[in-house]
């Protein structure tokens, strides 16, 4: 078995989201799972060969198996684009649970991934649901809150303050909760910073100190939902400044950032 350690999305070097990218490793889901859960580390995604010289992307999150995770796939593409050297064409991965085609390309030096908008569940959400499940009676948001995918549904809920954002301990149990009900991966809470620049935080993980540095599933079902490019910074409270970029191309949505191998890997 082989285990790279990415960083992914890090605003500047040393820094980022880190994911596992493992080849050849077990075949059967249960234990892909308790691999992930035994990790220091977000997010892993095992790599399996697929048809015609692609690859298949199997994505795990400590507590559950998950259709799409962006920051583990930009750590696939590093690994792969490394291997392929600079000459190498555009790639294409397909997600395992789901068959979402993914088609990886580089430019200057980030990693890009092109995704479809996806359909999201028929679930009626509103300020008060959101209120409800970041446990903040009176909450006053800056948009309705939306529901947005590019293959891995979540719910979009924007406040007006950064100071808001920065403050929320979410009870985290009911989130997963109320999403493993709905097929909704968790609640995306950003704020605007500038024009088409927004910081956000991620809830989809039970533990606290597994909140995400950066969710790049979020950002492109944001800039899905918007319909136009726009940067995400994320993680700089947690000590891990994150940046993701998004560009809408051709009714894709592009999201992409810096992945760096970690040293010694």
């Amino acid at each position: 078995m082989q285990v790279h350690t990415v960083r992914c999305f890090g605003a500047a070097p040393g820094h980022g989201n880190v994911a596992l990218v493992i080849e050849d490793g077990p075949a059967a889901p249960a234990a892909r799972q308790a691999f992930a859960q035994a990790q220091p580390h977000p997010a892993c995604v095992f790599l399996d060969p697929g048809l015609q010289q692609n690859w298949i992307a199997d994505y795990y999150y400590p507590h559950a198996r998950s259709p799409l995770c962006l920051h583990a796939t930009l750590g696939a593409a590093q690994v792969l684009f490394a291997r392929a050297g600079q000459a190498a064409p555009d790639l294409v991965l397909a997600t395992a649970m789901r068959g979402q085609a993914l088609r990886l390309s580089r430019q200057g030096e980030d990693v890009f991934v092109a995704l479809q908008p996806q359909d999201v569940p028929d679930v009626a959400v509103d300020a008060a649901l959101a209120a409800w499940l970041l446990d903040q009676p009176g909450l006053r948001l800056a948009a309705a809150p939306v529901l947005a995918s590019v293959g891995s549904p979540k719910l979009l809920i924007e406040v007006p303050e950064r100071a808001t954002l920065l403050a929320l301990r979410p009870p985290l149990e009911r989130i997963l909760d109320w999403g493993g009900a709905h097929g909704v991966s968790g609640c995306y809470v950003v704020c605007r910073i500038g024009e088409d620049a927004y910081e956000g935080r991620n809830f989809n993980h039970l533990d606290p100190a597994m909140e995400d540095r950066a969710t790049g599933v979020a950002a492109g079902a944001l800039a899905a939902h918007l319909g136009r490019a726009i940067t995400l910074h994320q993680g700089g409270a947690l000590g891990a400044p994150c940046l993701i970029r998004t560009r809408v191309q051709d009714g894709a949505i592009l999201v992409g950032g810096r992945a760096e191998p970690v040293p010694g890997d």
